[in-house]
């Protein structure tokens, strides 16, 4: 019997990893493969093993810049790929990336690809000081893993002029794909409530622009009180985070319903009228928005990096970074306009089948990591 072949998957934080990749594995063990993936916390081995996939643990701290605490955690992974013995290693978000491109090339694993799901705060337009030191490092880490790519995988163009500009990698060595993509079956068309109900997903970062939605928020229910803003989000402990201290006044009015973390967002997606993400953040494709688009919200986001991908001009607004006023316009516009947000609502579910379904961003996938 033919011995299969077999994936190692390295990532930074485990509940995502089933939250967006779930179905990529899923199709990458159809083709015969068997799937390893390395993960920082324990407590998903039910799930891995209903995914049937294999499930080893490292921990990691995607955050700390301890030199000994990651040539540590760089040394296990090299044992485990030794271990292992993949033939393909796949590795994504900033951490995954180095340390396992690194720990594969020291196994001399042939076949080394990873995916930049967004550049992050780090490739900001305005950014501190200190920050521009850790951009700078990061740049260099980037470059040393990324020679042993084989391929890079990108959510946007946007990024790939960047990285190639700053001459991390070579522009041929690039691949596109149209964001992590959405399960259509799990997040299902639904008709939009008549009720106003604005609702934003997303971590509870300055730059997601989280202040801006709650601000609009507060603007839009003085003229029209009956509207509803749900705000999903939980709290990493980063200083890019927001303290709860600072939403709790608009909690305590009653213009924001908080809902800290939730294993269910389509619930809330589905009995909502208007999805916003007033985001800066240096996004990829927001995983959220496409959601939204796969439930037929229309869609308030900015002109920004990765947000902007997911308006296609008739199913909904893009506006100003950082613009509160501009914002609160397009929602005040949402709730004036019945018909048009309708007619936005078919838009973004056509727009997410033709461009966002999982199906064809697991084809594209497959395609780059050379699985047939």
């Amino acid at each position: 019997m033919k011995k299969k072949k077999k994936v190692l998957i390295i990532t930074s934080n485990t509940s995502m990893f089933f939250n967006f990749r779930e179905d990529l594995v899923k199709d990458i063990i159809k083709k015969n493969y068997d799937v390893s993936v390395v993960v920082p916390e324990s407590g998903f081995s039910e799930q891995f093993k209903n995914l049937g996939a294999k499930e080893i643990v490292i921990e990691m701290n995607k955050n700390t810049t301890s030199i000994t605490k990651n040539l540590t955690y760089i040394f296990t992974l090299k044992k485990i790929i030794k271990k292992e013995k993949p033939d393909i290693v796949f590795s994504y978000t900033i951490k995954p990336i180095v340390l396992g491109s690194l720990a594969a090339r020291m196994n001399k694993i042939k076949n080394i690809y990873s995916m930049v799901t967004g550049l992050g705060h780090l490739y900001e337009k305005e950014v501190s000081f200190k920050t521009k030191i850790i951009r700078f490092v990061c740049g260099i880490l980037y470059k040393i893993s990324f020679r042993y790519n084989k391929k890079v995988i990108f959510q946007n163009q946007d990024d790939i002029d960047e990285v190639v500009k700053r001459k991390y990698l070579k522009r041929d060595k690039c691949e596109l794909v149209s964001g992590s993509g959405v399960n259509m079956k799990k997040f299902k068309k639904s008709n939009l409530p008549d009720e106003d109900i604005f609702i934003m997903v997303s971590r509870v970062l300055k730059s997601k622009g989280v202040i801006e939605y709650f601000e609009a928020a507060k603007m839009v229910k003085e003229k029209y009180p009956y509207a509803r803003f749900i705000y999903i989000g939980r709290i990493d402990k980063t200083s890019y985070s927001i303290d709860y201290s600072s939403l709790k006044p608009y909690i305590d009015d009653n213009i924001i319903e908080y809902i800290p973390e939730t294993n269910n967002v389509f619930e809330y997606l589905k009995n909502a009228r208007v999805y916003v993400l007033p985001s800066y953040y240096r996004e990829g494709i927001p995983r959220a928005s496409l959601e939204a688009l796969a439930t037929a919200k229309p869609i308030i986001t900015t002109d920004s990096i990765g947000c902007r991908e997911v308006i296609n001009g008739k199913n909904g607004f893009l506006v100003k970074p950082k613009d509160i006023n501009d914002l609160y316009k397009k929602m005040i516009y949402m709730i004036e306009h019945k018909e048009e947000v309708e007619k936005m609502s078919e838009e973004s579910y056509k727009y997410c089948k033709d461009r966002f379904a999982i199906e064809i961003i697991n084809k594209k996938m497959l395609e780059i990591l050379n699985i047939k």
